[in-house]
């Protein structure tokens, strides 16, 4: 299921805002400040981030320029600023939107779920990739006549992540860092040889996908069958 992070020191605030985004079928990361949000973020794959601007350590405007040099995620700013000024300053740092106190939690998740539209990013644990389906909750390949495959986990975690963000480009670096982790210790080659295999295991006229290499840059999936 993709993973919210919400960052807020306000526990009633989190609690709130977890409590609606469990209901929309995500998994929640609760953090209390800036810097623990974002040493979590480096580490971890996080698919939203709903976070407050007023926080001890590291306000909410730097953890939202710290976390938009990841990538693509969306990103909503719930916070007490209301003013124009402070809006406009969050939407440069590269939020996608903004949330007022107090809001209305209704309100969020319509907002959560534009967000997520416009981003191609499923709440659910399956998605369908041209011929065949990735569950994650058994980490299954499931084909359309019923039969299953399993494959190794990171190769599984990469496909998953290239076709829930089908037509995103992921560099290297942004792979290792989501599949991996930043604490690992191998090159980013690492990325090449698991590509090499999973298009050995689905080839394009049977899978309905295919994986492409953007010289220089890194690797998209582009779906293919109609």
């Amino acid at each position: 299921m993709p993973r919210a992070l919400v960052v807020d020191d306000d526990p009633h605030i989190r609690e709130l805002v977890a409590l609606y985004l469990k209901d929309e079928g995500f998994d929640i990361v609760e953090k209390t400040n800036g810097a623990d949000a974002l040493a979590y973020a480096e580490n971890h794959a996080v698919d939203l981030a709903v976070i407050d601007i007023m926080m001890p350590q590291m306000d909410g405007w730097e953890l939202c320029s710290k976390l938009r040099e990841f990538g693509d995620m969306p990103i909503i700013m719930i916070t007490a600023k209301g003013e124009t000024q402070d809006r406009i300053h969050g939407f440069k740092l590269g939020t996608d939107d903004y949330l007022v106190k107090p809001f209305d939690p209704v309100e969020l998740v319509l907002r959560v779920k534009a967000l997520l539209k416009r981003y191609r990013i499923s709440v659910s644990n399956i998605i369908t990739l041209g011929h065949l389906s990735l569950d994650r909750s058994r980490y299954l390949v499931v084909y359309e006549d019923g039969q299953t495959k399993t494959i190794p986990m990171k190769e599984f975690e990469l496909l998953y992540k290239l076709g829930n963000y089908a037509g995103q480009l992921f560099t290297r670096e942004t792979l290792i860092e989501q599949i991996w982790g930043l604490d690992y210790e191998g090159d980013e080659r690492t990325v090449d040889v698991h590509i090499k295999r999973l298009r050995e295991r689905f080839p394009e006229a049977e899978s309905g996908f295919r994986i492409v290499t953007i010289r220089g840059l890194g690797y998209r999936l582009e779906v293919t069958a109609q």
